[in-house]
């Protein structure tokens, strides 16, 4: 047998890691962080436990890149999705709706996420965090942006606020609400991306751009 080309190796690695970080968000998604082991997420994935290990320094870690790369592949899907549309405002409506759509699907998940990034561990770099971002960089680009550099940052931590609002135990804001914020601040018709039912909340909401 000759030995397996270094492309091969390289797609087999990162098929086995795709594998753990879905199963990471399946499982967390299912029992809660605390109740979820790295054994657990070993077998799920199939993969063999040292593995784990092998890829991620801990399993805080290892959730955050599982909830970056969900946020990915749910923005990609999102700006990607029929009809296809390369009108920067539409795409930010979009992107704004993709993200605020996580926290209305996968509560659990995406509280445990942000309770993570602000624990000791902080933010982690990862292949995964630096795709989100340069998706949302390219789409604040897009949109129009004269300083993508600053306004970036701006939109992430709008975006991050958002979620731990719509999230808050105990006292969550209406979705609608935030999302009507958040097109206000970017003048975005209600209309664009994907609108909740039931109209803007307080009258319609128009941005004066036309």
């Amino acid at each position: 047998m000759s030995p397996r080309s270094a492309s091969v190796n390289e797609e087999l690695r990162r098929r086995s890691r795709e594998r753990l970080l879905q199963a990471t968000v399946e499982l967390v998604a299912e029992r809660g962080y605390e109740a979820t082991t790295l054994g657990d997420i070993a077998d799920r994935a199939g993969a063999a436990r040292g593995l784990v290990s092998y890829y991620f320094p801990g399993k805080r870690q290892l959730l955050q890149s599982a909830v970056h790369r969900l946020m990915h592949l749910t923005l990609h899907a999102a700006l990607e999705r029929e009809p296809r549309s390369d009108d920067g405002r539409e795409r930010l409506a979009r992107a704004i709706d993709a993200i605020l759509g996580l926290a209305r699907d996968e509560p659990l998940l995406m509280r445990t996420h942000m309770a993570g990034i602000l624990t000791a561990e902080g933010f982690v770099q990862c292949p995964e965090q630096q795709r989100l971002a340069e998706l949302l960089r390219d789409t604040v680009s897009r949109y129009g942006s004269p300083d993508v550099d600053a306004d970036y940052p701006l939109l992430r931590a709008l975006l991050m606020g958002a979620v731990v609002a719509v999230l808050l135990p105990g006292a969550p804001m209406p979705l609608a609400r935030l999302r009507a914020e958040l097109f206000q601040r970017y003048g975005l018709d209600w209309e664009l991306g994907v609108p909740p039912g039931g109209g803007p909340p307080g009258g319609t909401i128009r941005s004066g751009h036309h």
